[in-house]
């Protein structure tokens, strides 16, 4: 798996077995980016909920983001972001938190301005994930979050204030991109 674009592209991520975790292929990180980038988006900070190898906070940190908190609570993933971000030099920009998005939910106090959520398919708790992120502290004035799911069970288009502005399909991969409302 490569970083896709910025300033490290092309620079080959590590990633764990197949089997333990579903990385985001390169074609859907470029969608993603590219539909970013055509947003009025601020990039200062940047949530990456289950994380895994790290491949969407890297990405956004090699285009412009200023700083990355990710989260996952599997050991093996947070050591591979952190020999990832080591790997391109920018441990100093981020933040690894190695416990469950819940238990980083209740203890994170920034305003990110984009927070990307790519959990594994069979989660059943997506919505009430947004439901929890519209109410939360999280989001800031037209803050983005950008969702990879496989559209298995049914997500709304507004989550108190949090609307669903794109929305884009890449084989069984959905990206969904809510914005808060300003």
């Amino acid at each position: 798996m490569r970083v896709t674009g910025g300033k490290v592209k092309g620079t080959r991520l590590k990633t764990l077995p197949r089997h333990s975790i579903r990385p985001t292929t390169s074609m859907v990180r470029q969608a993603i980016f590219s539909l970013l980038e055509n947003r009025p988006t601020n990039w200062r900070q940047v949530l990456d909920l289950y994380a895994g190898s790290g491949a969407l906070g890297i990405e956004a940190l090699s285009r412009r983001a200023e700083w990355v908190d990710f989260v996952d609570h599997r050991k093996s993933c947070c050591d591979l972001i952190r020999t990832n971000l080591e790997k391109i030099g920018e441990l100093q920009r981020a933040h690894i938190y190695c416990c469950s998005v819940s238990k980083a939910l209740a203890f994170l106090d920034s305003s990110y301005d984009i927070i990307f959520i790519d959990p594994p398919y069979s989660n059943l708790s997506t919505n009430n994930l947004l439901t929890n992120l519209a109410k939360s502290n999280l989001l800031g004035k037209n803050s983005t979050i950008v969702l990879c799911h496989a559209n298995r069970f049914p997500l709304n288009s507004d989550y108190d204030g949090l609307h669903l502005v794109k929305q884009r399909r890449y084989g069984d991969t959905f990206i969904f991109i809510y914005q808060k409302e300003v």
